[in-house]
C-alpha cells in the first residue's frame, strides 16, 4: 500500500497521482492505463483521467494501493 498525503490543494487529478507515486512513468502511460480500464477509485472502475483524488480515496491498479491523505 501507497500512502499518498494531500497538503496543498483540495484534490489531485487521477493521472497525476499515478506519476507522482511512481506508478506510471508518464502521464501518457498513466492515460492509456485509465483507457484500459486497469483503475478502480473506491472499489468502481474509474475511466475519467482527471478524475479529482481527494482525501480519503483509495486508488487501485494492479495489485497497488494508493490511500489518499
Amino acid at each position: 500500500m501507497i500512502k499518498f498525503k494531500l497538503e496543498d490543494s483540495e484534490y489531485i487529478e487521477l493521472i497525476k497521482l499515478l506519476k507522482v507515486t511512481s506508478i506510471c512513468g508518464s502521464g501518457g502511460e498513466a492515460k492509456h492505463m485509465v483507457d484500459e480500464g486497469e483503475v478502480k477509485l473506491n472499489g468502481e472502475l474509474e475511466s475519467r483521467k482527471r478524475a479529482k483524488i481527494r482525501k480519503g480515496d483509495k486508488v487501485e491498479i494492479f495489485n497497488e494501493i494508493i490511500e489518499v491523505e
